[in-house]
């Protein structure tokens, strides 16, 4: 009997019984590949048979945490590692990820027993040659250099590991199904698998997912719905910092960060990033200006870098590194409308320096003063720190947890911080000198007409 196949998208996962050009729900070209069809099993349970039962009536459970002694990681995670959760790091190559997982494992090697890192990228013996590198050797670490997904989870039950690592999901392959290892099928079947070994055996599981050129994780998008946390690492190649970022986390919250700097010795976290971020900052010159950006529960202090010169094109570009670049062009129409800088014939360069990515708009204010510094070619005062989100009309609106942003400020040294007029009145009276602003007009005065 002929096997029956289907084309499933390499994106979305979406399937279709021909070949199509272009996938029907995520719009990507030629993402649809052939597959064997598999008749859907349905018998697999987590928690037996239940009943409903109120909300109230559930029994609470005390939540453990195994602490990876990787600070940055255990912030990351929500305090620690929670047992019997799977957990996906995703990155650009090289970035970092299996060695900080190796780092991590041996750790953990030393305080919960045995712990399986099973690799299918490298061999054992180079596993080993990157451990040894990296200062990595212990008895309880154990290294497995395995593609079946049959023969792993045969591994993990007869050793029963306090924590287990997969790297990477894309090369992990069942005998189940035919296609090949990395198709959509594959990897939804493999992680599935996995998160029915973590919730059935109380093991926390790290998986290693690739990325595409856009930046997302490889493979369908159902996988970042199986898994219990989506780490994402950020950062540049040509510097040492790197970002590990939380955008979900069903035991912590998505807004945390963790910085690390990378190292010969691997990864090591850094405790005072704004300290590093700014250690190297070019004192007195124009288009230099310090914000502060909220990351979960740490601010950051960052800098941002404008350069603004005439055009030589007939369309003047706009480039922005580490910030949004349609948000750069609105603040530029508003600098234009409101204030009167004449910017339609200059190109417009912004940059967050230290490779740090700003999203939230509190760092609106400080983009408008570097570009308009750089314009007038004014130098910002050094020691002032500046923040706010600004609106299409000009105003300068308030910006949440103002305290801990000019504590941080404070922390470092700066004398002067300019706040929106809205957030003035939540502060206390502390060393450092805050000043109000309520429109970009008032805080262009304050900094360049003195």
């Amino acid at each position: 009997m002929k096997q029956k196949t289907i084309f499933a998208c390499q994106k979305c996962g979406s399937q279709s019984p021909k070949w199509l050009g272009k996938c029907p729900d995520c719009g990507s070209w030629n993402s649809m590949a052939e597959e064997a069809a598999v008749k859907p099993v349905h018998g697999a349970q987590i928690g037996g048979h239940t009943r409903p039962i109120p909300i109230c009536d559930v029994p609470a459970q005390s939540e453990t945490r195994v602490v990876s002694g990787i600070g940055e990681l255990d912030r990351v995670l929500g305090g620690g590692i929670v047992p019997g959760s799977l957990v996906l790091i995703g990155g650009d190559p090289g970035i970092g990820k299996s060695t900080l997982l190796l780092q991590a494992m041996l750790n953990l090697a030393g305080s919960v027993g045995p712990v399986l890192y099973v690799s299918g990228e490298e061999s054992a013996s180079q596993t080993r040659l990157r451990g040894e590198r990296l200062g990595v050797s212990h008895k309880g670490l154990l290294v497995l250099a395995e593609n079946s997904l049959e023969a792993i989870l045969a591994h993990a039950s007869s050793l029963k590991p306090g924590v287990m690592v997969v790297d990477s999901i894309q090369t992990v392959w069942t005998s189940a199904l035919e296609s090949a290892p990395g198709s959509v099928s594959q990897v939804r079947e493999s992680a599935g698998k996995l998160m029915l070994l973590a919730k059935g055996s109380n093991i926390p599981i790290f998986i290693v997912g690739h990325v595409t050129k856009d930046g997302s994780i490889a493979g369908p998008r159902v996988l970042e719905h199986m898994v219990d946390t989506v780490l994402y690492f950020e950062g540049d190649g040509s510097h040492p910092f790197r970002i590990l970022r939380a955008v979900k986390n069903r035991f912590g919250s998505t807004n945390e960060i963790g910085v690390f700097e990378m190292k010969q010795e691997g990864l090591c976290g850094v405790a005072n990033p704004s300290e590093l971020f700014l250690s190297e900052r070019p004192l007195g010159v124009s288009g230099s200006v310090v914000t502060t950006s909220l990351e979960g529960s740490r601010p950051l202090l960052v800098e941002l870098q404008a350069l603004v010169t005439s055009s030589s094109y007939g369309v003047p570009r706009r480039t922005t590194i580490g910030v949004d670049h349609n948000r750069l062009a609105l603040l530029v129409a508003v600098l234009e409308k409101k204030v009167g800088l004449h910017l339609a014939g200059h190109d417009i360069f912004l940059n967050a320096a230290g490779g740090v990515r700003l999203n939230e708009p509190a760092a609106d204010l400080a983009m408008i003063m570097a570009v308009a510094s750089s314009h007038l070619d004014k130098a910002i005062d050094p020691q002032t720190v500046v923040l706010g989100e600004v609106g299409l009309a000009g105003e300068v609106r308030a910006v949440t947890q103002p305290e801990l942003r000019i504590a941080e400020a404070e922390k470092l040294g700066f004398g002067t911080c300019i706040i929106p007029s809205g957030s003035i009145k939540r502060l206390k009276k502390g060393a450092i000198k805050v000043k109000g602003v309520a429109s970009v007009q008032d805080a262009m005065q304050l900094l360049f007409e003195h």
